[in-house]
């Protein structure tokens, strides 16, 4: 059964994507795709109580794809193409696909385990994605190949290990790096308290209050961190600015980071 986290998220999504009917057909087929469920579910139990990690399950998968779909549309509102319309070989609902399906499925992997879990979240992804992709478009070859290829270009590159080239890809990338607030931390905390080399990322993802994915003053996308705390800035620093640093929609994010009360620090 579905958390109401994962119900909540999922009605976010669904409502950000009402003008994109082959994208709601996806998102259905997908979020109610009992493997995959089972999977994300798998994933996250070897992330939190194996490995002692943060969420890397549903919830994490879906935040993400509501995070990349939030970018999108606001980089679609602003005039600004993806790589598939500015190559003239897809369309924005073809790039949209891209990252629902690369949200949802980008930390498969972590079933294996963390090293190397973009490349097998590839692998475990790929029977999924064809099976997907053939069921929204079964009549047409193209389009189910560049959603398929910048898909698997968005979940391999979203650890920023890998040189990635499209918009779609990078949208991924940041959309990932926005969901560290307390929530992920929440149970790792709670079932790991033994101190170990690494802590630092629960505890800092534990200072994050909010994050806020809105419209900027200078760019398309602007991205507002409040925090508890100063550990949060760890969290900032070494995760999301390294994922933004790698992303080609580098160019239409400003960022602003600050503890409750106090200035906010704009780091782009």
């Amino acid at each position: 059964m579905k958390s109401i986290k994962e119900v909540s998220v999922e009605s976010k999504i669904v409502k950000r994507l009402q003008n994109y009917p082959k994208c709601l057909e996806l998102v259905n087929y997908l979020i109610n795709d009992a493997e995959l469920q089972e999977m994300q579910d798998y994933a996250n139990n070897v992330s939190i109580k194996r490995l002692g990690y943060n969420d890397h399950g549903p919830v994490h998968m879906r935040q993400v794809t509501a995070n990349a779909i939030k970018m999108l549309n606001i980089l679609n509102q602003s005039g600004i193409k993806t790589s598939l319309e500015a190559e003239e070989i897809g369309c924005f609902e073809d790039s949209m696909c891209a990252i629902i399906i690369a949200g949802l499925m980008h930390d498969l992997g972590m079933m294996i385990g963390r090293q190397g879990h973009e490349e097998m979240s590839v692998i475990l992804a790929k029977p999924i994605i064809e099976r997907a992709v053939m069921h929204i478009f079964p009549d047409d070859l193209h389009r189910r190949t560049i959603i398929k290829s910048v898909a698997i270009e968005a979940i391999i590159g979203h650890m920023s290990s890998r040189k990635i080239h499209s918009i779609e890809a990078g949208i991924i990338l940041i959309a990932d790096g926005c969901d560290m607030t307390k929530g992920r931390a929440r149970i790792p905390l709670a079932l790991n308290t033994t101190p170990k080399v690494g802590d630092i990322h629960k505890y800092s993802a534990n200072a994050i209050n909010r994050i806020g994915i809105h419209h900027g003053q200078n760019k398309p996308i602007r991205i507002d961190i409040e925090m508890s705390g100063d550990v949060g800035f760890f969290q900032i620093e070494e995760v999301l600015l390294t994922k933004i640093d790698s992303s080609p929609a580098k160019q239409f994010v400003e960022l602003y980071a600050g503890v409750e009360g106090e200035e906010a620090k704009c780091y782009l």
